[in-house]
């Protein structure tokens, strides 16, 4: 009998091993150099696995529905985190296992989602707007190329409801996290009625989106910056722009689920994130800028003096972040549900 408990013992060790040296990754898609999964996997000897979302929304849902036990790390933007942190679906971090925090730039190191970073640490940031297919079109100057009633050329909306809605909240002259229900519910509006536009071709996540672009079938889209820049690389018509009315301003963040299964992996991971050169190579590789105030000198010097990664003055004034709504989500939340299903 004994002989029989050691043989099993024995036959399941390499299972167990498998299962503490993997690491579960949920994260955007096309937004992690693969060059980096694999120097991670081999300095600590860690398989890491690679799920994929669109929106915060789908990502908040997926956890809620048991993902919040099979993910280690994930990616959430800025306005989702006080949602994460409510519903206790993100850990405290062990900043003692995170050294390379210190490399962040001040104004990352206490944002007002999550002062002290107690739950997160930021990624990468950047910001909404318009692509365009600069060989048909002139450069737009306003979100009226798609929200206003003269749309005349085929165009994407973003499949995101802060996104959409703050497009449409700015194109109003109104704040992207307005708290007025005849504020929001007429942004509502304006995107009902941009959907019943014949030239709309559906919502799509940026990279759906770019793609379209690319291949020629949409003359707009909304894309955050990192999507047009690749798409501007593989399509020379391809631009993108901060119409003059005003964008959203996106810091995306990382954190631990609540009950990840391999959070020692998960904190390695992020460490490892936000050393200085890992931290340049992959906005070198995404295209959106750096959080990382380490990670600047080893930057493509293109990219460093690229206003579509790194804003100048002027544009910067007309973006704004994207805050938690608190109470006021579930009206945003009615609306953008309304607007989809009709």
């Amino acid at each position: 009998m004994r002989h029989l408990l050691a043989l099993l013992i024995l036959l399941t060790l390499p299972l167990a091993f498998a299962q503490q040296r993997e690491m579960r990754l949920f994260i955007w898609s096309e937004y992690m150099d693969p060059a980096i999964i694999k120097a991670f996997e081999q300095r600590f000897n860690v398989r890491v696995r690679i799920d994929l979302y669109e929106s915060n929304e789908d990502m908040l849902a997926k956890l809620q529905a048991g993902g919040v036990s099979q993910y280690d790390v994930i990616v959430p933007g800025d306005y989702i985190i006080p949602t994460l942190i409510q519903l206790r679906l993100i850990q405290p971090l062990d900043k003692s296992k995170i050294p390379n925090i210190r490399n962040l730039e001040p104004q990352f190191a206490n944002p007002p989602f999550d002062p002290g970073n107690r739950f997160s640490v930021a990624y990468q940031w950047g910001m909404s707007g318009l692509m365009y297919r600069k060989d048909r079109v002139p450069t737009p100057t306003s979100w009226s190329v798609i929200l206003g009633p003269g749309a005349n050329q085929p165009f994407v909306m973003m499949d995101s409801i802060r996104e959409m809605m703050g497009a449409a909240l700015r194109f109003q002259g109104r704040s992207i996290n307005s708290r007025n229900a005849a504020e929001v519910r007429a942004a509502g509006q304006v995107l009902l009625n941009a959907k019943r536009n014949p030239r709309f071709l559906g919502f799509e996540g940026g990279v759906g989106a770019k793609n379209r672009l690319v291949a020629g079938t949409a003359t707009y889209a909304v894309v955050y910056n990192g999507d047009a820049l690749r798409a501007a690389a593989e399509n020379p018509n391809v631009g993108f722009v901060v119409p003059r009315e005003g964008a959203a301003l996106f810091l995306d963040n990382l954190a631990i689920p609540a009950r990840a299964p391999n959070p020692e992996a998960a904190h390695q991971f992020i460490n490892f994130i936000l050393d200085a050169r890992i931290g340049a190579q992959l906005s070198n590789f995404n295209r959106y800028a750096t959080p990382n105030r380490a990670s600047l000198p080893f930057i493509t010097p293109a990219d460093r003096r690229n206003p579509a990664i790194y804003p100048d003055a002027a544009t910067m004034k007309k973006l704004e972040f994207v805050l938690d709504l608190g109470r006021d989500t579930r009206l945003y939340d009615e609306v953008w549900t309304a607007v989809k299903a009709r």
